[in-house]
Parts: structure tokens; sequence; C-alpha cells
């Protein structure tokens, strides 16, 4: 099973565009920028892979580790983590930082057009 067959999985600079970038063309992406170190990132990803899940494919969610990818994390502008950014058509289009709750997440998928 390939990145281009999953609704959850990890991304890297190396497959960045193809993996977020290209894939939001045709389905939008949240990326979830994240460290090993941060309770916050902890505590939100969980939420996010389980709103994913329940979508069944109408959103997709990239996991992007930043120690390891710091150049995304400047590409981008980060300033803290997690941040999640949603990319829609290639584009970014929303983003947040800081855990949020369910509720919260989906209506900022809701808000941005990402789910209807």
């Amino acid at each position: 099973m390939g990145i281009d067959d999953k609704i959850i999985y990890d991304a890297t600079e190396d497959d960045f565009e193809q993996g977020v970038i290209n894939r939001s063309s045709e389905i939008p992406v949240l990326v979830d920028f994240w460290a090993e170190w941060c309770p916050p990132c902890r505590a939100l990803t969980p939420v996010l892979e389980k709103i994913t899940n329940q979508l069944k494919g109408e959103v997709l969610l990239a996991k992007v580790e930043v120690d390891d990818n710091m150049h995304l994390a400047g590409r981008y502008g980060l300033r803290g983590f997690p941040t999640v950014i949603l990319f829609i058509s290639g584009q970014e289009q929303a983003r947040f930082s800081g855990f949020k709750p369910e509720a919260e997440v989906t209506d900022f998928l809701s808000d941005n057009r990402a789910i209807k």
C-alpha cells in the first residue's frame, strides 16, 4: 500500500509535493506538523486521526514530523506546534495552531469547504 492509497500517512520533504500538493488537487489534505516532544501535538493527533477516519476519504491526513523535516516548517513559516494546514487544489486554504477539540476541528473543515 503506497502513499496514494492511504487516507492517513506520513509525509516528508521528499514526498510532500506528491503526497500533499498534488493529492490536494483531488481531495482536501490536512497536514499535521507535529513533534514528538510536544504534548499538545500528541493530544491533537488522535483527534485528527479520528475525524479523518470518520470522514472515510472526504479528507486526507498527512503527518509531518518537524524535527525531521525542518525545511517544510521553514517553507510554511511555522512558529509553533502543532500547526495544521489545510490544502485544497494545491494551495494553502487555512491553518490553525495548538490543540483543538474534535468539534472545533470539524468546524474548521466545514468553514473552509473541505467537507459538506
